[in-house]
């Protein structure tokens, strides 16, 4: 009979096999949620950061908050050349550019099938913080054809919540480009007409652009009073809008946003709790699992004492004996901190084809932090089954 077969029948005895499944099961499972929330944190890292190929920033409008005290003043709710460098400097900041108004009244009328008049809200930001910089951005004065970027939030109220109640068709965003406007800007006796059109659309300004050379020339010809203009908001770009820090640093300084603007703050803040509670638990399940299996360990060599004692003294050394219990108890620990590990590849796959189905990428298997995690433990548990099993067969030859 082989020598393995032997030692098994000797010290491998086959009660309470219920405790050995039950301690594998319930390590393979505080595994698979450790790895779980570390496979979610990491995710969500990923996805405010870049990933491969999501947005690497947002950007976002500030302004002071007003409240009663400062409400109507307009040089304290305005944002002095010190405070714009220091706002550059914020934590997550990567660039700021002023939202310049346009201190003369315009008012645009559009006619055909759409008859329509209205005062308009005129700004500029620098070119680099557009959505897409249109080809015909470059108005110089003189030109009497005007370029417009349209907030994309106008076109949606005038879709859902105007043209019902007037009557008026819904509009697509290529039906509103080719429409023309005639914008008359200034007060009687100077006022002025252009020829405009609208050239793109933008999700990061609740405004009416056009080209800051427009607002300068603008400014300076039909404001009503001289001086300098008064910069009421700024445009952020931030590379991780949902840093505390950031999200801190705005609350001191008194500046608000729009909600949406820190919502990844929010979801941030949930991601967190949700990981740090289920680690939490997972944590306790691999700690209660790997203490089933060092007990049912202990348990069986305890009651093998007698076999050890005997092949003791048949020449058996301590460390060949602890060798062939590290060989048949490790591989099941292997296999279920394995089974646990496959689990969060098979998560991280379906994750990764949902989210692509919604312009989301993340890599079709987990990042490096989750092989690290799952190495870690991979470690500590052995760790923890080797000490088990050298101190129990050295108690049992005592």
């Amino acid at each position: 009979m082989r020598r393995s077969s032997i030692l098994n029948r000797l010290l491998l005895l086959h009660t309470g096999r219920a405790r050995l499944w039950t301690a594998l099961a319930v390590l393979a499972a505080g595994t698979f949620l450790l790895l779980l929330s570390v496979l979610a944190w990491s995710d969500f890292d990923l996805l405010i950061k870049g990933g491969e190929g999501n947005g690497t920033e947002s950007y976002i409008v500030i302004g002071k908050q007003i409240t009663e005290r400062n409400m109507g003043s307009a040089s304290a709710n305005a944002f002095s050349a010190a405070e714009i460098s220091e706002v550059r400097h914020a934590p997550q900041v990567l660039d700021a550019g002023e939202i310049t108004p346009a201190l003369f009244p315009v008012y645009a009328e559009v006619g055909g099938q759409l008859p329509l008049q209205t005062e308009l809200p005129l700004a500029s930001v620098p070119d680099r913080f557009l959505d897409a910089v249109p080809s015909d951005w470059n108005w110089q004065p003189g030109n009497p054809n005007l370029p417009v970027v349209l907030a994309a939030r106008f076109l949606d109220i005038y879709n859902y919540v105007f043209a019902p109640g007037q009557g008026l068709p819904q509009l697509s965003r290529g039906s509103v480009q080719a429409i023309g406007m005639r914008m008359k800007v200034g007060s009687d006796p100077s006022v002025q007409v252009f020829s405009a059109h609208i050239s793109g659309f933008s999700d990061r300004v609740g405004s009416v652009l056009v080209p800051q050379s427009f607002i300068t020339y603008g400014n300076s010809r039909f404001a009503a009073s001289a001086g300098p203009v008064r910069v009421m908001q700024l445009i952020l770009r931030v590379a991780d809008p949902s840093d505390p820090q950031f999200v801190t640093w705005l609350q001191q300084h008194g500046y608000t946003t729009e909600p949406q603007g820190l919502q990844w703050s929010r979801m941030r803040a949930i991601v967190q709790s949700v990981a740090a509670a289920t680690g939490g638990l997972a944590v306790l399940l691999m700690v209660a699992g790997a203490l089933i299996f060092m007990l049912f360990i202990e348990l069986s060599v305890t009651r093998s004492r007698s076999s050890l004692v005997l092949l003791h003294q048949l020449g058996y050394s301590r460390r060949y004996l602890v060798g062939f219990m590290v060989r048949r108890f490790l591989p099941r620990v292997a296999g279920s901190l394995l089974l646990a590990l496959v689990g969060t590849v098979f998560v991280q796959a379906v994750v990764s084809s949902r989210l692509a189905a919604a312009q989301l990428h993340l890599p079709a298997l987990p990042g490096a932090v989750v092989w690290a995690a799952f190495v870690l433990c991979s470690v500590l548990v052995s760790a923890a089954v080797y000490r088990a099993i050298v101190r129990s067969v050295a108690a049992a030859e005592a």
